[in-house]
């Protein structure tokens, strides 16, 4: 059959190179895609959020499964508006899709159902945020309420930085106008973070193998937040004890809370999690597999990623079991290479080369995030996460040595990755 995924991230060139190994998938559409879709399935110049443009397309080339990658559809309500027309699309309805879109509603349902989470208030005006910042006597962290692409979670060590964030999200509304209207403020926990997704659907929840996101831009988990600098699986800090209690504990509870508030979940439920002394803490919630998780974790994927999302669209997911879920044993390590300014404001249009050479190296796939083809067909940067280097390895060091290998053999101007990916995890291992 032919599949239509939609975006044009790294996480969404992994989903057209992996669906395209399924016996069952005849063709991958990508729309709009980026240079590297175009390398494994064919693109569709369609923006992500032209619901009608992508219906016209996917009826008039009889597309069998549309697969969403980003958040932005999603909240905007592109499964309903698919599953109104008859077509079968892979994620949650728009109101399901509120556990990302809103942290205001993620946090209340989480406290509704007994979700371990940090303590929080949400405030509607900067003045009263500011005044319960200032009667604090821990450090907060400062969440915008709608998306921001990864970048309205500002983590404070002080007074004063919490409420700078607050005026940059309420005041000086640099995250959007509607994605500042409300704040979550929450209490800052220690611990190191876990990434945990799931597919859902109906009563049944299938965890997909655990992994590990870099946020902050530089080496020693320094500078601002990104979208994720890197990402490895699986994640030795995910023991099954561990991430059985994360199921029970979290991934049950919300998806029962969901269905009895009539907003039933069905799609990848992501989890970033925060493990503490006092066991794990729920930081957030997305509705789409993570970017750059996507990469590691679907570069481990044995089994036919197609059969199960269709399982899950058809409510069939039962019929899966989670030891059907066939994973390659080895680690995977992925480096993202940014456009220099990232996360702020940077150039784009350079030239990348490299690329023929990087994928000669085995065990080795370069997935492209903000690329696309110049009129000549060259590869050019076209955002602020440009590349995801990533290579499986018999250890996670190994792992890691192919993926810097693999990056040190592709340039472009003002290229920065860090050096530290699985670093720590590495450490923990010897």
């Amino acid at each position: 059959m032919k599949i239509l995924v939609i975006g044009k991230g790294g996480r969404e060139h992994a989903l057209v190179w992996k669906l395209a190994q399924s016996p069952k998938v005849e063709r991958v559409f990508c729309a709009p895609g980026n240079a590297g879709t175009a390398l494994d399935g064919v693109n569709v110049p369609i923006d992500a959020n032209d619901f009608d443009y992508l219906i016209r397309f996917a009826k008039k080339e009889s597309i069998g499964l549309t697969v969403v990658g980003p958040e932005d559809p999603l909240a905007g309500g592109i499964v309903d508006v698919f599953q109104a027309q008859g077509l079968r699309i892979f994620g949650p309805s728009k109101a399901a899709a509120q556990l990302e879109a809103s942290k205001v509603y993620s946090k209340k349902l989480m406290r509704h159902a007994d979700v371990p989470t940090a303590e929080f208030r949400v405030f509607d005006h900067p003045e009263p945020a500011r005044t319960y910042i200032q009667t604090r006597e821990y450090p907060v962290v400062v969440k915008a309420d709608g998306l921001a692409a990864g970048k309205g979670v500002i983590v404070c060590s002080t007074m004063e930085e919490a409420i700078e964030a607050v005026n940059r999200i309420m005041v000086r509304e640099e995250f959007g106008r509607n994605a500042g209207r409300q704040i979550v403020v929450e209490k800052r926990l220690e611990g190191e973070e876990l990434s945990v997704m799931a597919l859902v659907a109906g009563r049944t929840i299938i965890p997909l193998a655990s992994s590990q996101d870099h946020k902050r831009a530089f080496d020693g988990d320094m500078g601002p937040n990104t979208g994720g600098m890197g990402a490895y699986s699986p994640a030795p800090l995910g023991t099954d004890e561990l991430l059985g209690k994360i199921e029970s504990e979290a991934l049950i509870p919300t998806i029962h809370a969901m269905k009895r508030a009539r907003t039933p979940f069905r799609g990848m439920l992501y989890a970033g999690v925060l493990v503490t002394n006092q066991g794990p803490r729920i930081l957030e919630y997305n509705c789409r597999l993570g970017d750059p998780e996507a990469q590691p974790i679907l570069m481990r994927l044995k089994t036919d990623l197609c059969e199960l999302l269709e399982a899950a669209v058809d409510d069939r997911l039962g019929d899966f079991t989670e030891d059907r879920l066939e994973w390659d044993p080895r680690p995977a390590v992925c480096v993202v290479m940014a456009s220099g300014g990232y996360p702020g404001t940077f150039a784009k249009g350079k030239f990348i080369q490299g690329l023929d050479e990087a994928a000669k190296l085995p065990d080795v796939k370069v997935f492209h995030a903000g690329t696309k083809l110049d009129e000549g067909g060259m590869t050019i940067t076209d955002g602020g996460r440009v590349l995801g280097v990533t290579a499986l390895g018999n250890t996670l060091a190994e792992a890691k040595m192919r993926a810097y290998d693999a990056v040190g053999k592709i340039t472009f101007t003002g290229a920065f990755w860090r050096k530290d990916i699985s670093d720590k995890a590495i450490a923990k291992s010897n």
